[in-house]
Formats: C-alpha cells, structure tokens, sequence
C-alpha cells in the first residue's frame, strides 16, 4: 500500500465529503436551473446627476421610466464611472431618492398663525409676500446705521444667512450679492458649519 501524505488525505477526504454531501441532499449537479426575475429598473432610462447635498460633487445614476404623460423616478444610486465617487454615496446621498418620492414630503407651503395650534395650507404667493415682509420689519428694526465711534456702517444684526454647499458659484455670488445689499453681515457657508 503506497504512503499517503496527510495533506493528500485532507484533499480526498474534503472532496468525497463535498461530493457525499451534495449529492445526499438531491442537488442535481446536472445544468442549473435558472430563476429568471424582472428588475424593477429594466428598460428604464438612465439620466445622471449630481447629488445636492454638498459640495463634493458625487455623481448619481437616476432610473426613469415614462408612463403615459408621467415620469416616474424608480431608482438613485451612485455613478460607478464617476471619478469624485466611484459609485459610492454617504448616507444623505444614498437616500436622495426620498427627495422627489417620499410620502411625508410637504408639497405646498404651510403657514401657522400666531396663536394658531395647526397649519393650513397656503399659496406660494402668500409664502413669499409674508416672508419678503418679515425680512423688511427685522432689518428696519435691527438696522445699525452708526458705530459706537460714529462711523457710518448701515449694517443689519437682525438676519443671519447660510449658504447651501451645492450653490453654484453664481447662486453663491448672487446670494452674497442680496444679503449684502440688505446689510447682512452674518453670513456662513454650509460647507464650514
């Protein structure tokens, strides 16, 4: 009888076990059987975007699909051909999808009166109105015009503005621009908060 070595015996023994067991539990190592599924995003159309919630850049791959005179989003994930992500998202872009589908999304403005316990749905019209009122009664009544040495200032301690991290440089210039013209001088970046 020849001398086998124990790594010889190891080998047999692993393979005659994974073959015994295989074949004593009725898989049939014959060809597979193929269980065909329908993904939720075949024949979808692909379009890619820009995650916004900072200002990193990550690209997304957004999976569409028109039915009838609607287009419905069916999927977001990251682009793996992106070289800022390589198709990987953090937590707030990996649910990006939640921004355009989610149910608890508020698709008018609300408004809650002073003294009011409920909100009630209103236009955009009287959203903006109202707001472009707050912001005139807050800087008339914070507005600085002379330092504690007379120096002229015209500055507004009322108002504060933080700029998104997905602003482009131009809505950055532009709301810079506004918020200087009001006499705002708290203003902050999003990015170093």
């Amino acid at each position: 009888m020849e001398d086998t070595t124990r790594r010889e015996f190891m080998g047999i023994g692993a393979a005659a076990t994974g073959a015994l067991g295989v074949s004593a539990l009725g898989f049939d190592l014959g060809p597979a059987h193929t269980v065909r599924q329908r993904l939720r995003i075949e024949g979808a159309t692909v379009s890619r975007s820009v995650c916004p919630y900072c200002a990193v850049g990550c690209s997304l791959l957004a999976y569409t699909r028109r039915t009838g005179r609607k287009t419905e989003l069916l999927q977001i994930e990251g682009d793996p051909d992106s070289p800022v992500n390589e198709g990987t998202l953090c937590p707030k872009g990996a649910s990006s999808l939640e921004l355009a589908v989610s149910r608890r999304r508020v698709p008018s403005p609300l408004y809650r009166a002073p003294g009011a316990t409920e909100f009630k749905r209103v236009s955009w019209e009287f959203t903006l109105d109202k707001l472009a009122r707050n912001i005139k009664a807050s800087r008339d009544r914070t507005l600085v015009t002379k330092d504690a040495d007379g120096n002229t200032v015209n500055r507004c301690e009322g108002i504060a503005f933080a700029g998104g991290a997905a602003f482009s440089s131009e809505e950055g210039y532009l709301a810079t621009k506004v918020m200087r013209g009001l006499g705002v001088v708290h203003l902050e970046q999003q990015a170093r908060v």
